[in-house]
């Protein structure tokens, strides 16, 4: 622990050396450098300023704003080239507590570096830019390369980042094996090991595009929309229930297939936009539109006894709005639902004008009771299955046959009702007989028309239908039959016919500014708009959903694409070009590398916004390829690997180590989509929701090939999440950044998890039965894991742990009998339980190898 302890305090401090040494704080040094407002001063004022001298007037101090440059020259606080006269620089450099700024209860405090840089600023004539994130990108060419490395640039990627290499003392790294890199890829695409012959396949393959045809065949992988998916769950907070003490569940999921076959099939991302935000609206929209749009529908629904609905509604179109921004513009604009925005130029108007775009849902913002389990919100559509068919029909079939039974015994029961009631003034005193009924009965029978005799008797049989029969029908065996068929029918529709919750426009209402984003506080109305500070919406746009999504594919938008292409090189190097990927506003950093962000979003729109084109791109650079092996030099130059002279090594999700177990072992059931399952948790793990008599949630475990379908399906309760899925995002609202914590519990889940323990178990009887000898047996695990052999090293490891566990349970037959009796697949064991046992615990802890849970 002592050395892992060094080296973080390592880490941090070369952090600290890589940014204080990184050109753009090394101007404090070289009075003839150039001040670059963005990467240089804004960062500045944003992180120490703004707060109290920003947009938000309600906390705006002395009437200054400093992101505003009309307003910092106007009030003095600079004079353009002049130092000495400039009221800012004298303030952050005084040592008087009382004039000093920022003061001293902010608890912010400028470096001396920070102090130069605004002074050398000032000099310079104070130059403001507009954020380079709200400029729209400007394509260049990609920049040349070092002699040296030419042979290194297989695409655009490479000269970008081999050029901003050049500026440093790294070299680039050597390409990873292919062992490696088949690994690599198959992590990245599809999320399921390579089998042995595929590495075998790869490694043996000399032709000159063997690589980019290993890419294109797992592109094709009807699982790579599926790995693909996580993500976007997670910007989607997507979950299989509403969350909150009822919890009650849904039918999202039809959204999530919606998503994986989008993917797979590589839906133009401008035509993803379309549809995810208003399918609804689209000409002629279909059940598929529709359900892309269910986007918006994925949030929580709050349907607590004594919510108040339409504060509950709020909270779902807040919900919108900034799942939205931050999806698809990397804004946060949550501050601008009650103030304007400290640091971006977000006012509460382009909060609540952006809001009236989703503010026409015929929605009462709680849900509604389907049956005991469901509970979704209209608006839904419903879609039935085949089987829901088959059922409803059959079921329907039964009534219907009871029909001719029926009427046998309800006139039985009616002609007996009737001779009980007895004469015309009898039925003249039941009550509720139609008045109609009752002026006929006035007339003497024999004086009453044939019309009115009929009229007469259909009244007094559809009383006795409505009023008494309801009464007999447990008295009456062929009624109680049907009454029960009835509402087993009734039942099986509520709770099985899925219904996909989607937007729709149904419901125009008035949107108001709320006044500190209360909802009972309405301040001026506003209508659809999007952001000022942006380009203009289109004169003849539709002010509405439709309009917001062509808005933000439109190419004058300066932030979709690059939100997009920052968000993919994300996902590949597990941190992106802009390190906040939820946030590219005015509080992100400046990218270190703007320029490639730059070409690839334009990349991205000329490539007709095809995603798989663009990740086709990222993995077959050579910046991709490299090993991942560092040395000191990147670890004292660039620890974070910001300048991608290695490629980028990161723990696996911990959905994708669970799918990598099971697919190694044999045991992943590979079925794409439909209904959630529930695979092994810890016992009752849903307790704590049984705190009312209406429902049981009890944990209803899946039996079968279900325990090993992929992570993708499994049920996500919001309340309680899966237990084995740590760093996973809750799914209560929109994470675009993904973290990665290392704790003790991690480990205690992949070493004692049933499906890590199961899977290393049928791993173990793999091997056994591909190869008799120990060696081979161990040997052939290892491979199916980490795509590569053991070497020599490794082996007299595993060989001596397995000689040491057959040694332990020889001595200990019962403990090797309840390690192999884990798990619903049973496995027909030999005499040597000690072998089996000990052959498992190897498996194991191959499963539990760092290499095995890290994506190299």
């Amino acid at each position: 622990m002592k050395l892992s302890f060094q080296k973080a305090r390592t880490s941090v401090w070369f952090t600290l050396l890589f940014v204080l040494s990184w050109p753009s704080n090394q101007l404090a040094a070289d009075d003839s450098s150039s001040i670059n407002f963005n990467r240089d001063i804004r960062p500045i004022l944003s992180d120490n300023c703004f707060f109290c001298h920003g947009q938000d007037a309600n906390k705006r101090e002395a009437d200054l704003r400093l992101d505003v440059r009309k307003s910092v020259i106007d009030s003095g606080a600079i004079v353009e080239g002049d130092v000495e006269a400039s009221e800012l620089i004298n303030r952050i450099f005084t040592e008087d507590p009382d004039y000093q700024m920022p003061p001293a209860h902010s608890n912010r405090v400028l470096t001396d570096l920070q102090k130069d840089l605004l002074k050398r600023w000032v000099e310079q004539g104070a130059r403001y830019e507009t954020h380079w994130a709200f400029v729209a990108p400007k394509r260049k060419s990609p920049p040349t390369v070092a002699d040296k490395w030419k042979s290194r640039v297989i695409n655009p990627i490479d000269q970008f980042v081999l050029s901003k290499l050049g500026e440093t003392d790294l070299n680039p790294s050597q390409p990873a094996d292919r062992a490696t890199l088949i690994k690599r890829l198959s992590i990245d695409l599809t999320g399921l090991p390579p089998s042995r012959s595929e590495v075998e396949a790869f490694i043996n393959d000399d032709r000159i595009d063997a690589y980019e045809r290993l890419v294109d065949r797992l592109m094709a992988s009807a699982h790579y929309g599926e790995r693909m998916a996580l993500p976007w769950l997670d910007a989607a907070r997507y979950a299989d229930s509403n969350g909150f003490q009822q919890d009650g569940d849904t039918w999202q999921w039809i959204w999530r297939d919606w998503l994986v076959g989008a993917l797979n099939n590589d839906m133009p991302f401008d035509q993803f936009t379309l549809w995810s935000i208003a399918g609804d609206l689209l000409p002629d929209a279909g059940n598929k539109q529709k359900i892309a749009s269910g986007f918006n529908r994925n949030h929580m629904l709050n349907g607590e006894g004594g919510n108040i609905a339409e504060e509950q509604r709020f909270v779902n179109l807040f919900d919108r709005v900034d799942t939205t921004s931050t999806t698809w513009l990397g804004l946060t604009m949550a501050c601008a639902q009650c103030h304007d925005h400290k640091y971006d130029p977000i006012t509460q108007r382009d909060y609540y004008s952006l809001l009236d775009a989703f503010n026409r849902v015929p929605e009462t913002g709680m849900p509604q009771r389907q049956s005991i389990r469901i509970r979704v919100a209209k608006p839904f559509i419903e879609l039935p299955t085949a089987e829901n068919k088959t059922r409803i029909a059959d079921l329907e079939r039964q009534i219907k046959a009871l029909d001719p039974e029926i009427v046998l015994a309800t006139d039985h029961a009616f002609a007996g009702w009737k001779a009980g009631v007895g004469n015309d003034k009898s039925f003249w005193n039941l009550p509720n007989l139609s008045k109609q009924a009752k002026s006929i009965l006035d007339v003497a029978e024999k004086d009453r028309s044939k019309e009115q005799k009929t009229e007469l008797r259909q009244a007094i049989r559809k009383y006795f239908n409505d009023k008494v029969q309801p009464k007999l029908v447990n008295q009456i065996p062929v009624l109680s039959k049907q009454k029960k068929l009835r509402q087993q029918l009734a039942d099986y529709k509520a709770d099985q016919i899925p219904r996909a919750m989607v937007m729709s426009d149904a419901k125009p209402r008035k949107t108001h500014i709320l006044i500190r984003g209360e909802y009972l506080e309405k301040g001026e109305e506003v209508s659809f708009n999007t952001p000022a500070f942006l380009p203009k919406l289109p004169a003849n746009a539709p002010k509405d959903r439709l309009g917001l999504a062509r808005w933000l594919i439109s190419s004058e938008n300066p932030l979709t694409a690059r939100v997009q292409v920052n968000r993919m090189w994300q996902y590949f190097f597990g941190m992106g070009l802009v390190k906040t990927s939820e946030d590219l506003g005015v509080q992100s950093e400046y990218p270190l590398h703007l320029d490639l962000l730059d070409w690839l979003a334009l990349e991205f729109q000329r490539q007709r916004w095809s995603v798989k084109a663009m990740h086709r791109m990222i993995v077959t650079s050579s910046t991709y390829r490299q090993s991942s092996r560092f040395t000191t030099n990147h670890i004292r130059l660039d620890p974070e690997n910001r300048l991608y002279a290695r490629a980028s090594r990161f723990r696996m999700p911990a959905m994708i180590l669970r799918d990598w177990a099971l697919a190694s072992s044999g045991l992943l059931n590979r079925d794409i989509g439909g209904k959630p399952v529930y695979p092994y948790l810890p016992p009752n793990p849903w307790q704590s929701l049984n705190i009312t008599k209406e429902r049981d949630f009890t944990y209803p475990a899946s039996d079968g090939r279900d325990l090993y379908r992929r992570s993708l399906y499994t049920f996500w309760r919001r309340t309680v999440a899966p237990a084995n899925m740590f760093d996973a995002s809750n799914r209560q609202a929109c994470r675009v950044r993904t973290s990665t914590t290392s704790t003790p519990l991690h480990a205690l889940t992949t070493l004692n998890d049933p499906t890590w323990v199961e899977a290393a178990k049928v791993l173990a009887k793999k091997s056994k039965q591909s190869h008799d000898q120990q060696n081979q047996q161990i040997r052939s695990a290892f491979v199916d894991v980490l795509c590569r052999p053991p070497t020599v090293f490794e082996m007299e490891m595993l060989r001596a742990g397995f000689q040491k566990q057959r040694e332990n349970f020889q001595n200990n037959l019962e403990s090797a009998g309840k390690l192999l009796n884990i798990g619903d697949n049973q496995l027909e064991l030999d005499q040597d339980l000690a072998y089996d046992a000990a052959l498992t615990s190897i498996c194991l802890g191959i499963l539990n190898l760092d290499e095995a849970l890290t994506r190299e």
